[in-house]
């Protein structure tokens, strides 16, 4: 069992690194405040290529490897501060790029993948409801066909990259039935009559990746807009999910690295009576309990996505690794606050910026509480 990176893999580590630290961090505690997305950091990733990393170079993508691709979100999250933007990517990535090249037609592939890799489209994933959340078979939005059309008709919330997108996924009950053969995927464009963005919302973190409600009112879209068959929604969603819960946390996994060093770095140089801090036993445990935390997320993240890239089932990985990395990120952070104490606090250190984006990790691709009914209903319970 091999635990390193390859030499390709700490290059593409480094050069990310470099990249995130040089461009992505400009006005960050202005533009959180402000709760503004940068489309310039947006344009930035995709000339560096993070939208491409999953597509083959045939539809203009890098065609990364899984390991690869883990290596660079690690390396995006150790120099990017802008949590928004990246969350703003892994959403569009695998919840609008990965069903599209998994489940959709090679014309829908042709027409769609190449601009959400050059950056030049950005796309959301639409499933959530104000009546439903983890439970997507309570959802209510329809799909009505008629001759070569469906209509659609129902209300989407907490949609990420809304306000700015220009091509969502959209899931909608074809049928009555409850289970899989219910539900079905739609593509639907910007501009679509009878699409509308609400407003985009305020939040409490990840202030600069842009969210709304959505409203499909007899929304005609072309039978050709749908996703893989009619009565596969559910299918589409559930693989959507899994590679979701493997990657969109990796950059965590980064942050928490740097994290890490800066505590490090903070308890060396800060004194007590003549004394750093870190030799004091209360702060050297909690960095500990940040690396500890560190070291296992990663062991997770890296297994996940071998599982993935070895085509096995990543059903009970992805589940257990957005569970335990979610739930790490958060008791880390809470670990620096502690560690710098009042420091941590204000808003010019931006630790406080990193709380606030960290407390959503635990609710976004499946609640902690969903993720443990995952890892139990594959336990055989």
């Amino acid at each position: 069992m091999n635990f390193s990176w390859s030499k390709n893999q700490e290059e593409l580590k480094r050069a990310a690194t470099k990249f995130a630290a040089a461009k992505l961090n400009d006005d960050i505690i202005q533009r959180d405040k402000n709760g503004k997305f940068s489309l310039d950091g947006w344009k930035a990733c995709a000339d560096f290529g993070l939208q491409g990393m999953l597509m083959p170079k045939k539809y203009g993508g890098l065609g990364f490897g899984l390991l690869d691709i883990v290596a660079i979100l690690e390396g995006i999250g150790y120099g990017c501060k802008d949590n928004g933007l990246i969350f703003s990517i892994n959403a569009h990535i695998w919840g609008a790029e990965a069903p599209i090249y998994h489940f959709g037609t090679e014309t829908q592939k042709k027409k769609l993948l190449p601009g959400f890799c050059n950056g030049s489209l950005i796309g959301a994933n639409a499933m959530t409801e104000p009546g439903s959340g983890s439970d997507v078979y309570s959802l209510r939005t329809t799909a009505v066909k008629k001759n070569n059309y469906y209509t659609l008709n129902g209300t989407k919330i907490f949609v990420t990259n809304a306000p700015l997108a220009d091509i969502f996924i959209v899931y909608a009950r074809t049928a009555k039935s409850r289970g899989f053969s219910g539900l079905s995927c739609f593509l639907v464009e910007k501009g679509t009559k009878g699409l509308v963005i609400g407003e985009n919302f305020e939040k409490m973190g990840l202030r600069t990746s842009p969210m709304s409600e959505v409203i499909f009112n007899n929304c005609k879209i072309p039978k050709n807009n749908l996703v893989g068959q009619k009565g596969s929604g559910a299918l589409v969603f559930n693989d959507s999910m899994e590679w979701e819960r493997v990657f969109i946390l990796a950059n965590c996994v980064g942050i928490m690295d740097r994290q890490l060093k800066y505590c490090i770095e903070y308890a060396n140089s800060r004194k007590l009576d003549t004394k750093p801090i870190g030799k004091y036993q209360s702060v050297a445990n909690k960095i500990v309990d940040i690396q500890s935390n560190l070291e296992v997320s990663r062991l997770l993240l890296h297994k996940a996505a071998w599982l993935k890239s070895c085509k096995e089932s990543a059903s009970m990985a992805s589940a257990m690794t957005k569970l335990y990395l979610s739930e790490a990120y958060i008791k880390s952070i809470r670990c620096v606050m502690d560690i710098f104490g009042g420091y941590g606090y204000m808003t010019e250190y931006e630790l406080e910026r990193e709380l606030r984006d960290a407390l959503a990790s635990t609710a976004y691709s499946g609640t902690s509480q969903i993720q443990k009914n995952i890892i139990a209903g594959l336990s055989g319970l």
